[in-house]
Order: structure tokens, then C-alpha cells, then sequence
């Protein structure tokens, strides 16, 4: 460690100040110029950040956050779980010792016993792997099936349908690994909505195919690919062996996030990657990976080098959750309700605000706690609305972050902007009068051509 106190004016030759600056800047490697610089959404972040802080009085509405709201019922859920682990005579051991790389034996059995009783599995404790949070399990999956072979074959990641969660961006340490797909779209143009769909026509799944991977429902759009899609990702992908994993971030049975029914796929190529942060828990960091044996072997051997394990204190709570049976029943009776209804106040706010004659449309609401919107020919691009919109006091995330891996270059892609369901029912509603406004401006300044 190297500790520099300055008392008196110190006067460095060129070589002492070049030495000095080398300390402060070491040179990088490939991965670690890579992995230095952010990517998606928290790219622009500082700007939001700046943005909130230097408001100067303005009335912003933040409308940007992936962050979920402190719901009461959610909030008491996990101090109940906390003060009953502190009450315990488990404490000790789950705090104070390191533990199995594969996670919390406790949690293990409490998801093992759940999904079996709930999906008619027969999972076993060898199906199972906690993570740091699904990111690094993404992160660990990009990088063990994608990449570079040793005999220098190049094993891609395919995301099937774009735009998808931005983080994916940032997971591979071999970035042209990543490779997306366009896919079509499902216009209602009377009700000014629109779906995403793959577009199978595209999607190529090979032998150089080193992995899949697709959020369900989808961060950012709210997209759910049906049963049916899934099951076909997956048929595609069984003759290679390559494994699909399926970020089920929102998903059922906990936090529940879908407003449409949809029901889990399980595979012997499948990997269910759910997650606790949108149930309550993203300061913990839990993610859950459900599948082969084989595969959760080798993600475990991933996460031993990588970082031992996930935190014990929240897999011990959460266990205690799922046992009870609560968690499951507040993800469907309190926080899919909450963001359901935020979700229907953007909807009717845009219906209302928003000029019919102008080519815009909402992406269906099928679940998670964003909505997206298309502005079809827009005359600026997306990061010139998000500029445009702040000036209003509304704070949005411009739609070209979350097209990783998109090699072609596609007008939609700069159309679009992210808006979240976590503001107060007054401030989306108010935000989405504001935008509908600074959207009519832009087209007015130049007009859709015909």
C-alpha cells in the first residue's frame, strides 16, 4: 500500500512524476479495459445521477429506476425472517462460518421441496446452485459455454429475441461471442400497442452455439414469449446440447411478475435462473440456477474460483420465507397487484394524452415493472428524447441500451424508450402527460412522412 502526504510544496522530476502516474493508472489488460468500462444502462447513470442532483428546483420525475419500491408487507416479510434467524441458534453458523459453494443446504431444500410439490418435479438438493444474484450466474454461464474453445472455435451466446436485459452486454469477457436477433412484431395499430415475438424465420442454433439466454418476462419490454416459443427455443437447441438459460427475474412462483399466465418450462438443456431481488431481497444478492446436474456442476466449479458463495444471511432468511409459504403468497397477493396497476395507469395515461394520430405504441403489458414504448419514425433519436424529456422533468432510459449483441443496424432500436412502474401513481401519470406532450413537439417540428 502506498500512502503520499503532502506538508510541503514537493517538486518531481519527469521521472518521478511519470512513475507516479503510471502508480495511478496501471496499464490494463484486454479484459480489464473491457470489464472497466459500464455498459447499458448504467452507462448513462452518472447522467441520471447529475441530473437529480443538479435539478435547481425542478420538479423531476424520475420514471429511469430498476430499483423496486419498499412495499410494507414485503419489507416486514424479511425483518420477521431476520428477527427469527436472530432468535436462532443457527445465527452463529450462518454469519460467522463460510459455507458450501453450492449454497445454503437450508435454502436448497426449502426451493427443492417447493418447486417439486408445486411443478411436479423431482428435483434433488444436486439441481440446484445459489448464486451472488442472477447477474453473476449469467456472467458465470456466458463465460463457461461461451467464448473460445481450445481448439480456437468461437462458441456463441444467441439472445433468440431483441431487445432483451441490457446486462447481458456485460457479462461476456469474449464480446463478439454475443450475438441477438431482430424479431417481429405484433402491431395493434387501433390500440396502439404492439408485441415482440421471435422470429424463428432468423434465430440460427447451432453447433457454434455456446449457450442461450432470454429474460422471461422480459426487462426491459414486459414481454412473455409463450409456452410454445420456449419449448421451440428449446427443440432447437437439444441436438447441439447447448444449454438455455431462461432469466426468470420476474417470473413465478416468487415475485410473480407476470400479469399474463404463463407457466415454467423445465428441460433436461434448461436452466430455470430465478432471482430474489424483485421479491424484496436485491441487497443480498440471491440468485437461484434449477437444472442438470452436469450444468449446475460446472457453474459451481465456476463460482468456488470466483467468489466461494453467496451470502448466507440472505439465503438463511429467504429459506425461511419459502418454507412458510409467505413469500409466494405476498409475490401474488401484494407486488403483482402493485406493479399490475402501475402498469395500467401508464396505459390509460398514454391513451389519454397522447395525439392518436401519431404512429406510437405500448408495448403489452405481460409483466415486470417497466413499460416500453415505440415511437415508430421518430425524428430524433432516443438518447435526443431522453435529453428533450428531462427538460420537462421527466427521466426515462433511452431504448438502444438494450439491444446487446444486435449486429445490424435497425432504426427501431433508437425509437424506443424504457419508462418504470416504481414512481407514485401521481408522478406516472403526470410523467406520461409530460412526455405525450414532448413527443407531440418533436413530431411537430418534423413531421411523420407519409
Amino acid at each position: 500500500m502506498i500512502s503520499v502526504c503532502f506538508t510541503r510544496p514537493i517538486f518531481l522530476s519527469t521521472l518521478q512524476l511519470s512513475l507516479l502516474l503510471k502508480l495511478m493508472n496501471p496499464a490494463l489488460t484486454k479484459i480489464g479495459d473491457q470489464m472497466s468500462n459500464l455498459t447499458g444502462v448504467r452507462a448513462i447513470m452518472k447522467d441520471i445521477i447529475e441530473t437529480l442532483k443538479s435539478g435547481g428546483g425542478q420538479d423531476l420525475i424520475n420514471l429511469s429506476a430498476g430499483n423496486p419500491l419498499i412495499l410494507p408487507e414485503v419489507e416486514q416479510l424479511w425483518r420477521d425472517c431476520t428477527a427469527e434467524l436472530l432468535a436462532s441458534q443457527e445465527y452463529g453458523e450462518v454469519v460467522c462460518r463460510y459455507g458450501s459453494s453450492q449454497g445454503y443446504a437450508p435454502l436448497i431444500e426449502a426451493v427443492v421441496k417447493d418447486f417439486n410439490r408445486r411443478y411436479g418435479l423431482n428435483l434433488t438438493d444436486r439441481n440446484v446452485l445459489i448464486t451472488p444474484g442472477s447477474q453473476t450466474l449469467y456472467f458465470y454461464a456466458a463465460n463457461v459455454f461461451g467464448g473460445y474453445t481450445g481448439n480456437g472455435d468461437l462458441k456463441q451466446i444467441v439472445l433468440p429475441l431483441s431487445p432483451d436485459y441490457t446486462g447481458y452486454g456485460g457479462i461476456c469477457l469474449v464480446p463478439e461471442a454475443l450475438v441477438a436477433y431482430k424479431p417481429s412484431l405484433d402491431i395493434d395499430a387501433a390500440a396502439h400497442s404492439f408485441k415482440y415475438r421471435p422470429d424463428f424465420s432468423q434465430v440460427s442454433i447451432s453447433e457454434s452455439t455456446g449457450c442461450v439466454i432470454f429474460s422471461r418476462p422480459c426487462n426491459p419490454t414486459g414481454n412473455v414469449l409463450t409456452d410454445d416459443e420456449v419449448r421451440k427455443i428449446a427443440a432447437l437447441a437439444a441436438p447441439y446440447n447447448v444449454p438455455v438459460l431462461i432469466d426468470s427475474a420476474y417470473a413465478p412462483p416468487f415475485p410473480a411478475l407476470n400479469f399474463t399466465d404463463m407457466s415454467l418450462i423445465f428441460g433436461e438443456n434448461i436452466l430455470h435462473c430465478t432471482s430474489l431481488s424483485k421479491a424484496g431481497l436485491p441487497g443480498e444478492r440471491i440468485g437461484i440456477a434449477i437444472g442438470n446436474e452436469r450444468l449446475i456442476q460446472v457453474l459451481e466449479s465456476f463460482q468456488t474460483n470466483a467468489s466461494l458463495h453467496s451470502s448466507r444471511y440472505g439465503q438463511a432468511i429467504a429459506a425461511r420465507a419459502i418454507n412458510s409459504g409467505a413469500l409466494a403468497q405476498i409475490a401474488e397477493q401484494v407486488i403483482r397487484p402493485f406493479y399490475q396497476n402501475k402498469f395500467a395507469i401508464v396505459e390509460n395515461a398514454l391513451e389519454a394524452a397522447m395525439p392518436k394520430e401519431l404512429p406510437w405504441f405500448l408495448h403489452r403489458g405481460e409483466g415486470a415493472i417497466f413499460s416500453w414504448l415505440w415511437l415508430q419514425d421518430l425524428p430524433i433519436t432516443d438518447w435526443e428524447l431522453y435529453q428533450e424529456l428531462k427538460k420537462v422533468g421527466v427521466i426515462v432510459v433511452p431504448g438502444s441500451t438494450f439491444f446487446p449483441g444486435l449486429k445490424e443496424e435497425w432504426a427501431h432500436k433508437h425509437q424506443c424508450v424504457r419508462i418504470s412502474l416504481t414512481g407514485s401513481d401521481t408522478e406516472i401519470a403526470l410523467g406520461m402527460q409530460r412526455l405525450a406532450k414532448a413527443v407531440e413537439q418533436v413530431y411537430q417540428r418534423t413531421p411523420v412522412s407519409a
